[in-house]
This record gives C-alpha cells, sequence and structure tokens, in this order.
C-alpha cells in the first residue's frame, strides 16, 4: 500500500497474523467438536445416511485430495475472511488497490480481486466446486472468519501518536 511507513506495515501484519492463527485455533477446534464427514465420505456411502433422497455413487471423486480432517467448518474460509476482514479495516472507505496473488505451482498464474470480500467468497466457492466442502460450511467458515478478524482488530493495540 503506497504512502505507508514500516511501523503502519508491521502493524498490519502483525494484525493479520494474529487473525489468521485466532482463526485456524477456532477453527480445528470446532472441526474436532462437530466431527462432520467430507462430501467424498457422505456421497460414496449415501446408502446408510437414512435419508431415501441420496443415492450412493461408489466412485465418485472430488478435483483436489480430501484433507484428512473433519469437514465443519471451512478452515481455508475462516482463515481468508479472517484476513479479508483485516485488510477491510486497513484499506477504510478509500480507494482499494487491486489485490493479486501469483503461484509459481501453477505455472505463475495470477488471480485478482478488486476487494478482499470477493477475495474470500472466490476461496469459499472454490472449495466446494473443489467437492471438499458443503456450502453451509464455506458460510459459516466465513462468517467465524469475519468475526475474528474484527475482533483483531478492536483488539490490537492502537498506534501511539
Amino acid at each position: 500500500m503506497p504512502d505507508r511507513d514500516v511501523t503502519a506495515n508491521a502493524r498490519f501484519l502483525a494484525i493479520a497474523a494474529m487473525a489468521m492463527d485466532d482463526a485456524l485455533i477456532a477453527v480445528f477446534d470446532a472441526k474436532y467438536t462437530y466431527n462432520l464427514w467430507r462430501p467424498v465420505t457422505a456421497i460414496r456411502n449415501a446408502d446408510i445416511d437414512d435419508n431415501d433422497a441420496t443415492e450412493r455413487d461408489p466412485s465418485w471423486t472430488p478435483f483436489i485430495d480430501t484433507p484428512m480432517h473433519p469437514e465443519y467448518p471451512c478452515a481455508h474460509c475462516i482463515v481468508s475472511s479472517s484476513l479479508a476482514a483485516v485488510l477491510q479495516a486497513e484499506l477504510g472507505s478509500g480507494p482499494v488497490p487491486t489485490l493479486s496473488s501469483a503461484s509459481y505451482t501453477a505455472a505463475g498464474a495470477v488471480r485478482s480481486w478488486k476487494t478482499a470480500a470477493d477475495f474470500a467468497q472466490e476461496v469459499a466457492v472454490a472449495r466446494i466446486y473443489d467437492g471438499v466442502h458443503y456450502r453451509n460450511s464455506t458460510e459459516v467458515g466465513s462468517a467465524m472468519g469475519k468475526q475474528i478478524g474484527e475482533l483483531a482488530v478492536k483488539s490490537f493495540p492502537k498506534p501511539i501518536r
């Protein structure tokens, strides 16, 4: 962000790190409290879910490898939304620079977003499309992350002027 000094940038990075760390603690506590099965397990075992409206598909696979921990809530969503909340607080209502990320593992592909909320929303939708989360899990994870990010901003000491 232009026209910022080292102290302002350090403070921003500290708040972002604190929010994302708190988000990870909260999400893994929740995951092992609720212990919900992932789509791959649900789809392959739909014949034993006590729901006549579902059919088993033993060969269904998600687009990416399924993480080896419970499904609910979405960890990617909580972390990205906590960061988005910190970014939004930092940017305020003024002009927003284009946010982007480059992937060295995907031949340098670059993704760009006009707002921090757009970034967090893309993460949530990708987890559904990849086949590793249900929509409710992404919505709950995103809401948790937003609250944690906002709390981190409020809790962090204000700069001395």
